[in-house]
């Protein structure tokens, strides 16, 4: 469904521990300059519809299509460090990169 790179679960896992959750939820809504936009949010326990990824990240079933065959990276350079999603599904998205169309 969702790809981790060892970098976005080592990410993860960080803000998750520093927030003392156990998970970390992606979510999507709609909203931002492309229409739909990704949501961040820290969870303890998994919901009956939820999809676990590599035993940190929680997604509801209900956003499955909008991130089927999505990367999550986690890149970090001189200038800034940041997850980037890489979603094939997305037909363009705004500047920023926080908000894409389908």
């Amino acid at each position: 469904m969702l790809e981790l790179t060892e970098n976005a679960i080592k990410r993860l896992t960080y803000i998750a521990d520093k927030n003392n959750s156990r998970y970390v939820r992606l979510g999507v809504k709609g909203g931002g300059c492309a229409g739909f936009e990704y949501i961040w949010s820290f969870g303890n326990e998994e919901q009956r519809t939820d999809i676990i990824v590599k035993d940190i990240l929680l997604i509801d079933r209900m956003f499955e299509l909008y991130l089927l065959g999505t990367t999550l990276d986690w890149v970090e350079d001189t200038f800034k460090a940041e997850f980037v999603i890489t979603n094939p599904n997305s037909k363009s998205s705004c500047g920023c990169g926080e908000s894409f169309s389908i």
